[in-house]
């Protein structure tokens, strides 16, 4: 079996602050004197059930880590470290997730809080030899208004080169929220030319893939491993060519599904659907990019041929340029050209 780390790749559901190392909580919660629930420090994944209490329980979590990030240095280095540590496990193309609202308040407003994002997205990739792309979230818990006004800061730093705003997202608790209200807010990012990626069909089923459909018109969707439970369903995001951005490690820990065979990747995959494994949170999902290809391997039985194709759907769902796009995968066929070790031993 060749090296997962070694094969190359884009990721594509990353958010920011669920990217950050567990030992730089650490190190921000005692600078600043907070006090961490131990979850976030215990090493093992969160498991909570599928429910309004399990969701308060991870989004709980999820706010004590972010609590911990209040300076300019705080987010580059957060940044810095989610690039070198995707480079590491062999992604070419990482677009990240960031809603700027939280950190404003600590860098002077939204636009200082984006523009050192982005800033630190193009030195971390210089540096590491990844393209990195940011996707400008809104959240569900907030007015549609404030998801306008996020749309608007994006639009104005739209493009597809390293640095860039790339897509506008729509994420939290899938249960709040009326989808279409947040319609307005995705014409104004599609008209400056950014990728439609609301998160949809994880916590809730077919139904809600079908109404992101309609009111957002997705060129991806974070998750939609739901769509699996309806054929019409799955039929149409496999028409529309909406590709699903895969996070099994998230779906076992918020407890969508019960262990990493219950997540229907082989089934998305035959059905024809654009599949890019994800990481979303491995602060607390404690599983990072290669695990999921790994999970891919080990429990749904993918080939490395298979596991090369999922590379290449990763590389073609991303807002990458063409010629980014072609040397990728090109990178990849060069990695299944490889020998096999394991075949190499056994015929020795």
């Amino acid at each position: 079996m060749r090296d997962l780390d070694r094969l190359p790749k884009a990721h594509l559901h990353l958010h920011f602050t669920g990217s950050m190392r567990p030992e730089t909580l650490q190190d921000l919660a005692v600078g600043y004197g907070v006090r961490l629930p131990s979850a976030l420090l215990d090493g093992d994944p969160l498991r909570v059930p599928a429910d309004e209490r399990g969701w308060f329980r991870f989004q709980r979590l999820y706010d004590a880590a972010r609590a911990c990030v209040r300076s300019e240095a705080d987010m580059r280095r957060i940044l810095t470290e989610a690039v070198a540590d995707d480079a590491a496990e062999g992604s070419r193309r990482l677009e990240i997730q960031v809603d700027p609202t939280s950190y404003a308040p600590f860098v002077g407003g939204l636009t200082p809080a984006l523009e050192i994002v982005l800033d630190a997205a193009r030195s971390a990739g210089q540096r590491h030899g990844v393209e990195v792309g940011v996707v400008v979230a809104a959240s569900r818990m907030r007015h549609p208004l404030e998801a306008r006004t996020l749309a608007r800061l994006a639009a104005l730093h739209a493009g597809d080169g390293p640095g860039q705003v790339v897509g506008f997202g729509l994420s939290n608790d899938e249960r709040r929220g009326e989808t279409s209200e947040f319609a307005a807010a995705f014409e104004i990012a599609r008209r400056a030319g950014l990728a439609s990626v609301p998160h949809g069909g994880e916590l809730l089923g077919p139904a809600h893939v079908d109404s992101v459909l309609d009111h957002l018109s997705p060129d991806r969707l974070g998750h939609g491993v739901r769509a699996a439970e309806d054929p019409a369903v799955l039929d149409r995001v496999v028409g529309q060519g909406v590709a699903l951005e895969v996070c099994p490690a998230s779906n076992v820990s918020l407890g969508v599904y019960r262990d990493q065979a219950q997540v229907p990747l082989r089934a998305l995959v035959d059905a024809g659907a654009t599949v890019a494994l994800g990481a979303d949170d491995p602060l607390l999902f404690g599983s990072r990019l290669t695990g999921q290809y790994e999970a891919a391997r080990t429990v749904h039985g993918f080939t490395d041929a298979d596991l090369a194709a999922l590379a290449k759907s990763s590389i073609r769902a991303s807002r990458a340029s063409d010629q980014t796009r072609a040397r990728l995968i090109g990178e990849v066929d060069a990695w299944l050209a490889e020998p096999d070790p394991a075949a190499a031993r056994a015929a020795s």
